[in-house]
């Protein structure tokens, strides 16, 4: 083959092309043009040939600021040798408008040595207008999952104060029931037990008698019956020993209490750092309630034989409650404990939650349960 029919062929394959390629010299004039690049540039052939196409296509940055040819990537791939490929700069028409163009300059070898630089184009406006489309509906979203968030947080976050405000009337509710349950019903049973004794000493010595001191003796033991029952409901309501020994100490009596009625081995730790005052109000009555329905749980449910519970309170100035409960029964699934009907486990969560305690349950069915609750308490009075 000819160099006439190889050049003929080099040039069919240039025209044939799709995007706009032209080739330059050492100088940055430009020593061929295909027909693709007249078409992207505005421009006929007489008006590119030996022209530096740096000032004539690539002059001004996209915002305006003139581009520096020694700043040039396409006369840097001849100059330096090396090719480059950029996607973010803009090309000039020759009516004075740009437009968003990829473009790669490959340097041009004869006999080893550099004598120009070929570069191939296209415009990629439609894509960039995809692209900046695509951007501001993704922020559009954004903006919007943000907002909806917000309005999410903030809702559950008043529905999280009105529970709390809920709980807060419930146990006031509760005190106020157990001291008249205690003052009226109490004062009332305790009267009719001396009643009862009072009775059964002055009975006439008739044949009835004996019958009649059995009745009364069997009604001395059902009006103790009632008085325990009414302890233990008074205790249900709200444990004297919480308003009057304190936090610390009504969880030690819980731990007891569950021993001595449930009559599992148990292994419990107590450890309080000296100089921390026992929590007073809402808080005291959040972690008591929360312990109860640990220790409910486990009794109800786990099939347990060996519960472990440690209870500790860390140093001053900033000390923390621990409260951990593990038991070596049937445990359960995450998504039983995660189930929406799961009312003890998100009730351990909210309680805990308005004090800034954190409530963890680690638990697989046949590996037992472990329930941890960290609630600090940093805003103590000392």
């Amino acid at each position: 083959m000819s160099a006439a029919d190889l050049a003929d062929r080099h040039s069919l394959l240039l025209d044939s092309l799709g995007e706009g390629i032209f080739g330059i010299d050492l100088d940055g004039r430009c020593t061929f043009v295909n027909p693709a690049a007249l078409r992207l540039l505005g421009h006929r052939t007489e008006t590119v040939l030996g022209l530096n196409m740096h000032e004539l296509v690539h002059h001004t940055h996209a915002d305006g600021r003139h581009y520096p040819e020694c700043d040039c990537p396409i006369f840097k791939a001849f100059r330096l040798g090396a090719p480059c490929r950029i996607d973010d700069e803009v090309l000039w028409r020759a009516d004075g408008t740009p437009f968003h163009a990829e473009y790669a300059s490959h340097p041009i070898l004869d006999q080893g040595r550099v004598v120009g630089a070929v570069v191939s184009f296209v415009d990629i406006g439609e894509r960039k207008r995809a692209e900046t489309l695509l951007r501001q509906t993704n922020d559009a979203l954004e903006q919007r999952v943000a907002e909806r968030t917000a309005q999410l947080s903030t809702a559950l976050s008043r529905l999280r104060d009105r529970a709390h405000h809920a709980e807060t009337v419930r146990e006031q509710e509760r005190t106020r029931i157990a001291r008249e349950i205690h003052d009226e019903l109490g004062s009332l049973l305790v009267a009719l037990k001396l009643d009862t004794d009072w009775l059964s000493r002055r009975l006439p010595g008739t044949p009835e008698q004996p019958a009649l001191q059995a009745k009364c003796q069997g009604m001395g033991r059902l009006i103790d019956t009632a008085v325990d029952n009414l302890g233990r409901i008074i205790t249900d309501l709200r444990p004297s020993i919480l308003d009057h020994q304190g936090l610390w100490a009504a969880l030690e009596w819980q731990a007891q209490e569950f021993v001595e009625s449930t009559e599992l081995s148990v292994e419990l730790q107590v450890h309080v750092a000296a100089g921390v005052p026992p929590p007073q109000g809402g808080l005291a009555i959040a972690v008591f309630r929360i312990f109860q329905e640990i220790l409910s749980n486990v009794a109800r449910h786990a099939q347990a034989r060996q519960v472990w519970i440690r209870i500790a309170v860390d140093d001053p100035p900033g000390p923390v409650l621990y409260l951990d409960v593990r038991d070596d029964g049937v445990g359960a699934s995450a998504e039983r404990l995660g189930a929406p009907r799961s009312y003890g486990v998100m009730g351990m969560h909210e309680r805990a939650a308005p004090f800034g305690g954190r409530v963890t349950i680690d638990s697989a069915p046949g590996q037992g349960t472990r329930v941890r609750l960290v609630m600090p308490l940093e805003d103590l009075p000392k």
